[in-house]
């Protein structure tokens, strides 16, 4: 049984925080709540005594409630803070390390994982403020259940309403108890572009949205994997429970890549990571627009999937996917890029195609294999989450051929 506190804070999202307590104990855990005052405005905290049969914290000067520091108590003993509904105030104050209530305080206390479904209007989930707050947490480690789309209190309608219970508590048991065929693994996945500055306001870049990525991470975690998502710059919130690392040059990306790869069993290249970039670097000032034309002087990047491939050599480890978007001969340039490289598995998508590829839910794709007994696998036009399940039960075939994964030297770099 774990010990999940949920922080509850001053949305009408809070109703829903009692079914959350249901479906946590139902899947066999402990609850226990914190209440920030606002919240009690919208939900007595006698309901939740009565389902938890804790006492619930809605004070920190409350009387006896400092007898055993509990905030600090209630840090050191839960395996998970979960904070749902949060506020685009809470989240501002744990981006900012602001500790004037017992919520806030506790997240500074604690080394458990931190799972936060943010709930508000629309336009406030959008402000650049309250963006930078959230990119902030991720790179932190905190974890995220996305808000869904609908009507809201307010009377607005767009993104911002609290995830529904049953998605919420998925999240968690993702983090508590996760589950399948990928138990024990690390999945290092890359996903998104990468932008390449030319100077403090233009950058070269590309149209990946970083779906297909969190695709396959969220399909690695639901497997049981343990995920780490290298990630470029994205507006698409990446899933919940993974090992976020926020990149946004193919440098980073290259450098965030090398500092990982070794803790992994399965590398899934899935960026769209930039060939080329400024061979001088990027330029200090603005370049003015003096000229009918300009020349830009470009290198190439490193290419980061045949480095790691070059690293494991004949070893087999980690297994290596890669994906190849291209808009002709798509097939055929696939299996170039899957001999070269030494990969195990390639995913080869037309992005040319309507509904297919970059900034849209859906994909089709064509997966190639090293082993030259194997088919080439079709998979037709459908979500992309469902092109994951497809990839990643490849991958869990690979795994079991494989065998346990041996002792990685810590000292070896890409």
């Amino acid at each position: 049984m774990s010990l999940v506190v949920l922080g509850v804070t001053g949305g009408i999202g809070a109703y829903k925080s009692v079914e959350v307590v249901r479906g946590l104990q139902r899947a066999g855990h402990e609850v226990a709540v914190v209440m920030t005052e606002s919240a009690t405005k919208f939900v007595g905290p006698l309901t939740f005594e009565a389902i938890t049969q804790r006492r619930v914290v809605t004070d920190q000067y409350a009387a006896g409630a400092n007898a055993d520091i509990k905030h600090i108590a209630l840090a050191s003993q839960a395996d998970l803070l979960l904070v749902a509904p949060a506020t685009a105030n809470m989240v501002g104050k744990f981006a900012h390390g602001i500790a004037d209530d017992f919520l806030s305080a506790l997240y500074l206390a604690t080394t458990a994982p931190v799972l936060m479904a943010p709930a508000m209007n629309t336009k406030m989930l959008s402000h650049p403020a309250v963006q930078e707050n959230l990119r902030v947490l991720s790179e932190r480690g905190v974890q995220w259940v996305e808000p869904g789309e609908g009507y809201l209190a307010c009377g607005w309608i767009g993104k911002g309403r609290l995830a529904e219970p049953d998605t919420i508590v998925e999240a968690v048991e993702q983090i508590l108890r996760p589950s399948g065929d990928l138990i024990g693994r690390c999945v290092l996945v890359t996903a998104g572009p990468t932008e390449e500055n030319i100077d403090p306001v233009r950058y070269l870049g590309n149209r990946s949205s970083g779906r297909m990525g969190f695709a396959i991470a969220a399909e690695a975690m639901a497997r049981g994997a343990r995920v780490i998502l290298i990630a470029g710059p994205t507006t698409v919130q990446p899933p919940a429970a993974a090992e976020l690392k926020r990149v946004r040059s193919s440098e980073e990306m290259f450098q965030s890549v090398s500092e990982h790869v070794d803790q992994a069993d399965v590398v899934v290249m899935v960026a769209a990571v930039a060939d080329y970039t400024p061979s001088r670097g990027e330029a200090d000032q603005k370049i003015s627009k003096e000229k009918n034309e300009l020349t830009l002087h470009l290198r190439r990047t490193p290419d980061i999937l045949g480095v790691v491939s070059k690293r494991r050599g004949s070893r087999g480890y980690p297994v290596l996917v890669g994906f190849a978007a291209e808009t002709i001969d798509v097939v055929e340039k696939a299996r170039v890029k899957l001999r070269t490289k030494n990969l195990d598995l390639i995913v080869a998508n037309d992005v040319s195609k309507p509904n297919g590829g970059f900034g849209v839910e859906t994909n089709a794709a064509t997966i190639v294999a090293k082993d030259p007994d194997v088919p080439d696998e079709v998979v037709e036009l459908g979500p992309k989450r469902s092109l994951a399940r497809v990839v990643m039960t490849r991958v869990s075939q690979l795994l079991a051929k494989s065998g346990e994964r041996p002792t990685p030297k810590r000292s070896e770099k890409v």
